[in-house]
């Protein structure tokens, strides 16, 4: 008989600016999750409403440095303390803020983290 152990997630929260063309950006809570024991490459960005975004973890941490691109979403660095990540989607494109310490302190807590091993009885 053999089961398997449950991973630990990483969960990082953070505020984020929606950026439009409007004069003030609206803030928004984000949850940042990393989950080994699902797809180990990949973060999940979580927005009210429940709107999520799957992407690669590599993609976030490259973004952090210089302009990335995988698929659907962009990362860049803004100044020396923001980062901007762009979602693609068939309905547009939103264009989020974020404040770099958090994405940064996520991407850290993820490297510590693996899958647990499944356990045989």
């Amino acid at each position: 008989m053999s089961h398997s152990v449950e991973s630990p997630s990483v969960i990082e929260h953070a505020e984020a600016q929606i950026v439009n063309d409007a004069p003030h950006h609206r803030s928004v809570p984000v949850a940042l999750r990393y989950e080994p024991g699902g797809d180990a490459d990949a973060v999940r960005c979580v927005f009210p409403g429940g709107t999520e975004w799957t992407f690669r973890r590599d993609l976030l941490e490259a973004g952090l440095r210089a302009p990335a691109r995988g698929g659907p979403v962009a990362v860049w660095p803004c100044g020396r303390a923001q980062v901007i990540v762009e979602f693609h989607s068939p309905d547009g494109v939103s264009v989020i803020q974020f404040d770099a310490r958090p994405l940064a302190r996520f991407l850290h807590r993820t490297r510590g983290v693996t899958a647990a091993p499944a356990t045989r009885v």
